[in-house]
């Protein structure tokens, strides 16, 4: 039971985040839904490099599950996405429809990536400087 409220802790600073983002940037009817894709962007770079460090041990289950679940799951949005795509095609902008569904899709791979990447960096990097 207890897991549960880690998440939702996390997934609530996840949603509220996500909402000041999109409050932040234009809004996807005016054109192109810049703010989910600035949001699943930044949570694919997260994601990769949160669950590269999370290494048991030094992160708890109940940090790793309050912020890779909970945080990062409210954070990014899959659904919001589709959507957008399915209004831009219903709008007649199928060029930015298809340009959204390419960028999010080969951008949220590399930078979880990425994240994957800088996390193994710094995880040497603190292991060599232990080892001197």
């Amino acid at each position: 039971m207890k897991e549960f409220i880690y998440v939702a802790c996390g997934g609530l600073v996840g949603t509220l985040t996500r909402y000041g983002v999109q409050v932040w940037m234009p809004a996807a009817n005016e054109g192109f839904p810049w703010a989910v894709l600035l949001i699943n962007a930044l949570g694919s770079l997260f994601l990769g490099w949160f669950f590269t460090i999370a290494i048991p041990g030094k992160i708890t289950p109940q940090l790793r599950l309050a912020i890779g679940t909970g945080f990062t799951g409210a954070f990014t949005t899959f659904s919001t996405f589709s959507l957008d795509i399915v209004r831009l095609f219903d709008g007649g902008l199928w060029e930015r429809a298809l340009i959204y569904l390419f960028v999010s899709l080969v951008m949220g791979l590399l930078l979880c990536g990425l994240g994957i990447k800088i996390g193994h960096r710094m995880l040497s990097k603190s292991s060599a400087g232990g080892a001197s």
